[in-house]
């Protein structure tokens, strides 16, 4: 099996929404946290990440790209904290196994204490 089927998985179970964008900035993956938080705004695969924010927004995320080429130790920016949700976001660099920048998702990581049970294995 290929560890890129591992990489995925980890991806896919992961609560928080997941959107990787290549460097032209189209939507290339999204796990189904992300389908399903995003989904009023339709299939978003193959579109430009772009077209979903508005040209401010665009500005930044084109800055932080140029930020993320100019140096392989250039790999995570905190964008903005949602008090709503308790969450902060980071943009992540993604790169290839020679630091070669490919692309860039969204992290969230939200800060709102765990409430399922500790170990709790319902059938």
């Amino acid at each position: 099996m290929e560890l890129s089927q591992f990489f995925k998985s980890v991806i896919d179970q992961d609560c928080a929404a997941v959107v990787i964008c290549n460097l032209q900035h189209e939507i290339i993956y999204m796990n189904a946290a992300a389908v399903e938080r995003y989904k009023k705004h339709g299939d978003l695969l193959g579109k430009s990440l772009l077209d979903c924010h508005s040209p401010a927004s665009n500005e930044t995320i084109k800055r932080v790209i140029a930020w993320f080429a100019a140096d392989n130790a250039h790999n995570i920016v905190y964008t903005f904290r949602n008090e709503k949700e308790n969450k902060d976001v980071y943009m992540v660099a993604l790169r290839d196994e020679d630091g070669t920048l490919i692309g860039y998702y969204e992290k969230h990581e939200y800060r709102t204490a765990e409430t399922m049970p500790l170990y709790e294995l319902a059938d």
